[in-house]
């Protein structure tokens, strides 16, 4: 198998196989095994498989149609009461949602992120739609499921964007 971080890819095309439970498992448990400013870890996670909760979240998430046919959605979710240091519950959510798409490719599973937080309508669409209280805050919907789609892994190091010891 090629190194997962470099075979990511954002597949948007799922089969109708469905994610099993040991799978989904293992998706959050690599999300939850991602550093965390001071172990704070202020993730939480909703996962969806019911077809008709799929199919809502493109009402609220203009990008994520390929729900409508995924077998499954993560939805990270960060809060910030409680922290000891609030202001990084988004670097720890994205470091979450960083892992659970290289354990999809370990899986033989594909994956898209789609980006929720910051923008307010879709963070107030998924509260509305998955019944969240108003201090968890949706950072990410992580549509999943077996490719329907192979793309190779792309070379995106670019020399031209790193600067050694100083700007």
């Amino acid at each position: 198998m090629d190194d997962p971080v470099l075979a990511r890819r954002s597949i948007r095309a799922y089969t109708a196989e469905p994610v099993t439970g040991d799978q989904v498992e293992s998706l959050l448990r690599a999300a939850m095994a991602a550093p965390s400013a001071g172990n704070q870890q202020p993730w939480r996670f909703v996962v969806v498989t019911e077809r008709a909760t799929l199919a809502a979240i493109p009402l609220v998430h203009p990008y994520s149609r390929m729900l409508e046919h995924a077998p499954l959605a993560i939805v990270v979710c960060g809060v910030e009461e409680g922290q000891r240091w609030p202001q990084y519950w988004v670097q720890d959510c994205a470091a979450a949602v960083e892992n659970l798409l290289i354990e999809a490719v370990q899986l033989d599973l594909g994956a898209v992120w789609l980006g929720v937080y910051p923008l307010d309508e879709r963070v107030q669409g998924l509260r509305r739609l998955l019944g969240m209280p108003d201090d968890v805050i949706p950072f990410a919907v992580v549509a999943v499921g077996h490719p329907a789609e192979n793309k190779r892994p792309a070379d995106r190091y670019d020399p031209a964007r790193v600067h050694r010891e100083r700007w």
